[in-house]
């Protein structure tokens, strides 16, 4: 039998859950010193497909393929075993254990019955140093950062020698420096001939790192091709099964009065002299790396945290003593960077989410609530923004990632604001909920709203906005009123700290 060029085969795979055909006959291959992307909507079936690599699932139909050989994979333990490794999105680590404690969980170094921390601390090093990590083994992971975590995930894979790896939106949570660090890390794995499947919403991730790309839709395999023989509108064709003919659907609108300004506000250790303003009609973008302060900033306008020092100037009125409650009153929304931490409550009905904030004020008779105004509320918002979902009785929890966010942006729009502030509005969503979040921006400014948009997403950022700030230390280092002439370049030297970007 002629050997496969193939480390990993799956054919025919499909899945069913009670009701729910999770895959359907879907397909996909990866050779060894390759990074193969794996492309689709919330939805797609890609979440599935992995799980039943991983050995999370069996699948009850189809055959994996490893290394020339079928296998059954009957449990994480096996895949493992096997040279198979997932890192995800959300680091699934222990916080209050050690680097090393996780690196080696499960497979300890011991001396007879005792771990051999002395061996451990020792091997968990030259896995960090192999992945370029900056920070001791004994430290626990909890007080690493986002992108630090990843690295300890990666260095986790390398320790049971993973022949292959599975990197489920890596970037999602990262800024674009450290994004980079991490392609750095995936090419040289790639290089010493590890196979690499990844699943990302970012574009420039797949084009930066993948050779070849896999499509789902629907929980069907839609096809395979080589990244670089493609266009990004024909894979968007593919993967929504119609034509986006605008990825950023920008409308003119009218630039009216000013309904934000901030002067020389600041907050000890995290932002200082910020000076931003932000016009009715006007999408204003604010970006820069992570632990800029951007999101601080915003958080100290909503009333989250009280700023030291500076002026707050909403709608005319100069604010003091604030709290998130008395801004929306005023008129101002607030969408959370974390959605399912600070936005929702997943347990909750899609009604219920976005009926809460607008209770006392918009769904009740006398003294008691009406479940008749909160339906007709939540309807209307569910009918407004296309959240997929059989009714609004549906739990937020079980929705795509794209939908939750729809939900975020109802609940706000339930309270009529005159101004929104949207933190990552588009992080970890598919291209076509992006298309639909962007096209209701777009809407909202030309119908007098007033947005701020935090993003670590360039493209976006210069698409969408009519004007740029950028942030970099905890203070704004530049505004753009042009953005056509702009380049991704331009705004990563500006949000780059002063002593580097002289360097």
């Amino acid at each position: 039998m002629p050997k496969s060029e193939y480390i990993l085969e799956l054919n025919g795979i499909t899945k069913i859950f009670p009701g729910v055909k999770a895959l359907d006959n879907v397909h996909f291959n990866l050779k060894a010193g390759e990074i193969h992307a794996l492309a689709g909507e919330n939805g797609a079936g890609k979440s599935t497909f992995i799980k039943v690599i991983t050995g999370a699932h069996q699948p009850d139909g189809g055959e994996i393929i490893l290394n020339g050989e079928r296998v059954v994979m009957s449990d994480p333990v096996i895949a493992q075993e096997r040279g198979i490794a997932a890192i995800y999105q959300h680091a699934a680590s222990y916080p209050d254990l050690s680097v090393a404690e996780n690196i080696f969980a499960g497979h300890e170094f011991k001396i007879g019955p005792f771990i051999d921390w002395a061996r451990m601390n020792r091997e968990a090093k030259k896995l960090l140093e192999a992945v370029d990590a900056d920070f001791s083994p004994t430290v626990s992971v909890g007080s690493l950062s986002v992108a630090q975590q990843q690295l300890v995930e990666i260095a986790k894979a390398l320790s049971m020698n993973a022949k292959i790896l599975i990197m489920d939106e890596p970037t999602a949570a990262l800024s674009q420096r450290e994004a980079e660090a991490l392609y750095k890390i995936a090419l040289r794995l790639r290089d010493q001939g590890t196979g690499i499947i990844l699943i990302s919403h970012r574009f420039e991730d797949m084009y930066g790192l993948a050779e070849r790309v896999t499509v789902f839709r629907d929980a069907q395999y839609i096809g395979t091709w080589n990244l670089h023989e493609v266009e990004q509108s024909f894979l968007i064709h593919q993967m929504v099964g119609r034509d986006i003919n605008q990825l950023y659907p920008k409308k003119e609108a009218q630039v009216g009065e000013e309904l934000l300004r901030l002067e020389n506000l600041s907050r000890t250790g995290f932002f200082r002299d910020v000076n931003i303003n932000v016009k009715a009609g006007e999408i204003v973008g604010l970006t820069g790396l992570v632990g800029a302060g951007r999101t601080e900033v915003m958080e100290a306008v909503f009333g989250v945290h009280q700023p030291d020092s500076g002026k707050i100037i909403f709608r005319g009125e100069e604010i003091h003593g604030h709290t998130p409650t008395q801004m929306m009153a005023k008129g101002l929304g607030y969408l959370p960077e974390d959605r399912q931490k600070d936005g929702l409550l997943l347990q909750w009905s899609i009604n219920h989410n976005i009926s809460l904030p607008v209770m006392a004020k918009e769904c009740q008779n006398g003294i008691f609530i009406s479940r008749k105004k909160e339906y007709e509320l939540s309807d209307g918002m569910k009918d407004l923004l296309a959240i997929k979902a059989p009714d609004t009785d549906t739990l937020t929890g079980a929705l795509s990632g794209g939908n939750q966010q729809k939900v975020v942006v109802a609940k706000q729009l339930a309270a009529n604001p005159k101004m929104i502030i949207l933190d990552e509005p588009t992080k970890g969503v598919d291209v076509g909920s992006k298309a639909a979040i962007y096209e209701i921006m777009s809407d909202l400014a030309s119908q007098g709203l007033g947005i701020l948009m935090i993003s670590s997403e360039l493209p976006e950022v210069i698409n969408m906005s009519d004007r740029i700030y950028v942030m970099s230390e905890g203070k704004v280092t530049a505004e753009f009123t042009d953005t056509k002439s702009l380049t991704q370049e331009i705004i990563l030297n500006a949000a780059m700290p002063q002593s580097k970007a002289a360097s």
